[in-house]
C-alpha cells in the first residue's frame, strides 16, 4: 500500500475505530468480566493512536518529541492510576453520597453509559470554563496548556489535582443519584479515548457528526497561545454545552 493509500486509510478509519474501542469496554462492563480488562483497551487505543499520528499526521513536526514525552508519560501514568483509584473507592463514595437512588438502572447498559457521558459533559465542560477564568483554577489547568505541540498524550496530561477538580464536577452529580460502579468504570474509558480523539496529532476525517462532537478539529483553537482566541471549545465530548 501506498503512503498515499495508508493516509487516506488512516483518515476514514481512525474515528470509527477509537469509537469501536469504546463500544468493547462498554461491553466489558456490561459483562461480568473484570473493570482491569478495560487496561487493555486504553493500551489499544493510545497504540492505535500514536499510530495513526505516524501515518497521517495533521501535523509532522507535532510527532517529534519536543523534550515533553517524558513528562506527558509520567502525567499519563499519575493520572490514570488515579482514576483507576477514584473508581474502586466509588462503590463506599455512593453508599455514603448517594442522596436519591433513582438512577435509571433498568435501561439497557449502553443507554445508561450515554446518560452518565451526556451529564459528565456539562459537568466537565462547566468545571472547564471556570478553569479559565478563575486565577487558582488556571494556575493547575495551566499544566494542560503548556505542552509546547498538541499530540495524542496531551489529552492525558494533566495536573492531578486539576483533574480530581474536573472529574468530581463531572461524576459527582451522577454519584448523588446512584451511578452504578461499572457504568462508572465505562464512563472512565470513554474519557480516556475521547481525550485521545480530542488531541491526536491526525489529520482525520469527522463526516456529518463534526459540529456536535469535541473533536480535535475544534479542540485546537482550544489551544492556541492567544488567551482570547483560545477561550473557545471547552466542551470534552460534545459542543451542546458550549
Amino acid at each position: 500500500m501506498s503512503r498515499t493509500s495508508r493516509n487516506r486509510t488512516t483518515r476514514l478509519t481512525f474515528l470509527p475505530l477509537l469509537a469501536s474501542l469504546s463500544v468493547v469496554g462498554v461491553w466489558i462492563m456490561s459483562t461480568t468480566l473484570p473493570e482491569a480488562t478495560l487496561i487493555a483497551v486504553v493500551i489499544v487505543a493510545i497504540a492505535a493512536t500514536f499510530t495513526a499520528e505516524r501515518l497521517a499526521p495533521y501535523d509532522p513536526a507535532w510527532n517529534i518529541n519536543h523534550g515533553d514525552r517524558s513528562s506527558n508519560i509520567v502525567h499519563a501514568f499519575v493520572n490514570e492510576t488515579s482514576a483507576a483509584a477514584s473508581l474502586a473507592a466509588l462503590p463506599l463514595v455512593a453508599r455514603h453520597a448517594t442522596l436519591a437512588d433513582i438512577w435509571p438502572g433498568g435501561w439497557p447498559f449502553g443507554f445508561q453509559v450515554i446518560a452518565a457521558v451526556l451529564v459528565a459533559d456539562f459537568g466537565i465542560t462547566v468545571a472547564h470554563r471556570l478553569s479559565h477564568k478563575i486565577s487558582w483554577l488556571w494556575r493547575l489547568h495551566a499544566v494542560h496548556h503548556s505542552a509546547p505541540r498538541f499530540y495524542g498524550f496531551n489529552g492525558l496530561m494533566k495536573h492531578p489535582l486539576h483533574q480530581a477538580i474536573e472529574l468530581a464536577a463531572g461524576v459527582a452529580p451522577l454519584v448523588l443519584v446512584g451511578l452504578p460502579p461499572r457504568v462508572a468504570a465505562a464512563l472512565a474509558l470513554c474519557v480516556v479515548i475521547q481525550l485521545l480523539l480530542q488531541h491526536a496529532n491526525v489529520n482525520y476525517s469527522v463526516g456529518p457528526v463534526g459540529p456536535w462532537l469535541a473533536l480535535n478539529r475544534a479542540h485546537r483553537f482550544h489551544h492556541v497561545s492567544e488567551a482570547a482566541k483560545g477561550d473557545v471549545n471547552f466542551g470534552l465530548f460534545t459542543t451542546i454545552w458550549d
